[in-house]
């Protein structure tokens, strides 16, 4: 049998490998390792099936291109016990039946400081804070949206007023983006951006230039991206919810984590898989997007096989993430105290945060119960 030499960081033991002899010996993430194969060639599936890493990088980039990234030092997300993330996006509703306002007016009147007061005082150590979702709208200027379409943005950067109000807290900031290519959620988004256009070069460039701007505004102050629905945009991970044509198109992974920390090499970056996956789309990626949703997967190491700073994210409350039904009560908590705690607990051991998602309205006010029980989570 004949012997391919990979970096061990390249290999993802969660996927099938079926044909493939794996070493025999667990490695560390700068050990190479050998990977031994059943006959002379191997096919481009079965090869990216053992390292699921991008096909551009195995076909059209030397293995070497492995060893040139550097993964930024995650040790500050490592050392923090948990976090909390909201999603509120366009499609949040408001619980009084009067509170209803346009994205625009909503934007202007919500309060970075008040919420911050909210996230600080449940105790948590960071922030994921939604910038788009289902919906291409973002509470923030961006030029690289509006030359896509128009009347999506907004004048106040309300994503800049929440960094700087983190920050002056103590809390870390991670940006959640997606590019809002999911199944039809947003057609005219879907269409103007170029999803669907046979040459996806449009579809790239224009994302590519959202990331960059974005990620050149905030600089420094932003300290890490979490890149949802990687799965609408390439079809090889567990999920496969593509619904254009890609015509042997491959997203360039690497190019795309290169942009968003574009001057800024120590930014964390993960690409996700979905829920309950672990599937690397690139090994150019820090941490890892860790959606287990429930109470389960207790982490027993701080990293994953292939080398990424382990995470996990549970939604504390509302099962649908999205506060998206008009006059409906904040969603209570979905555990008792004692298990988030030992949860957090056993995860803190590890060195690896948990993310709680907590149920958020259109006007920004966080449930109150699961901020009480957080509250009360010691380590």
């Amino acid at each position: 049998m004949e012997a391919f030499q990979l970096p061990a960081l390249c290999l993802n033991p969660w996927i099938s490998t079926a044909g493939m002899a794996m070493p025999e010996k667990e490695a560390s993430s700068t050990e190479n390792v050998t990977v031994k194969c059943e006959s002379r060639y191997v096919t481009r599936r079965g090869l990216i099936r053992v390292v699921g890493a991008s096909t551009a990088m195995i076909l059209g980039r030397p293995f070497a291109a492995a060893y040139e990234y550097r993964r930024a030092d995650a040790s500050w997300f490592a050392a923090c016990r948990f976090g909390i993330s909201t999603h509120w996006t366009e499609q949040s509703q408001p619980v009084g039946a009067d509170s209803w306002l346009p994205f625009d007016e909503t934007v202007r009147n919500f309060s970075p400081s008040h919420y911050i007061d909210q996230v600080a005082g449940a105790g948590a150590e960071y922030v994921i804070f939604t910038a788009t979702h289902a919906l291409q709208m973002l509470a923030a200027p961006c030029t690289a949206i509006d030359r896509v379409a128009p009347r999506r943005t907004t004048k106040r950067d309300m994503i800049g007023e929440l960094i700087d109000a983190c920050h002056a807290r103590g809390l870390r900031f991670i940006l959640y983006y997606n590019h809002s290519c999911n199944s039809g959620d947003d057609p005219p988004w879907e269409h103007a951006v170029g999803y669907h256009e046979a040459d996806k070069s449009k579809l790239v460039t224009n994302l590519m230039a959202i990331v960059r701007e974005l990620g050149a505004r905030y600089g420094s102050r932003l300290d890490a991206w979490w890149f949802d629905s990687c799965y609408s945009l390439d079809p090889r991970g567990y999920y496969n919810s593509v619904t254009t044509d890609m015509h042997d198109f491959q997203f360039p992974w690497e190019e795309w984590t290169d942009v968003a920390k574009t001057g800024h090499p120590d930014r964390l970056v993960t690409l996700s898989s979905g829920m309950l996956t672990h599937f690397l789309y690139s090994t150019h990626q820090d941490y890892e997007a860790g959606e287990t949703n429930e109470l389960i997967a207790v982490p027993s190491s701080q990293f994953t096989p292939d080398g990424l700073q382990a995470h996990r994210w549970i939604c504390l409350d509302n099962p649908d993430w999205v506060h998206s039904k008009v006059k409906t009560p904040l969603a209570p908590p979905r555990y008792r105290l004692d298990l988030v705690a030992d949860y957090v607990r056993a995860a803190h051991l590890s060195k690896v945060p948990v993310t709680f998602n907590v149920d958020i309205d259109r006007t920004g006010e966080l449930s109150p119960q699961s901020l009480s029980l957080l509250h009360k989570v010691k380590v």
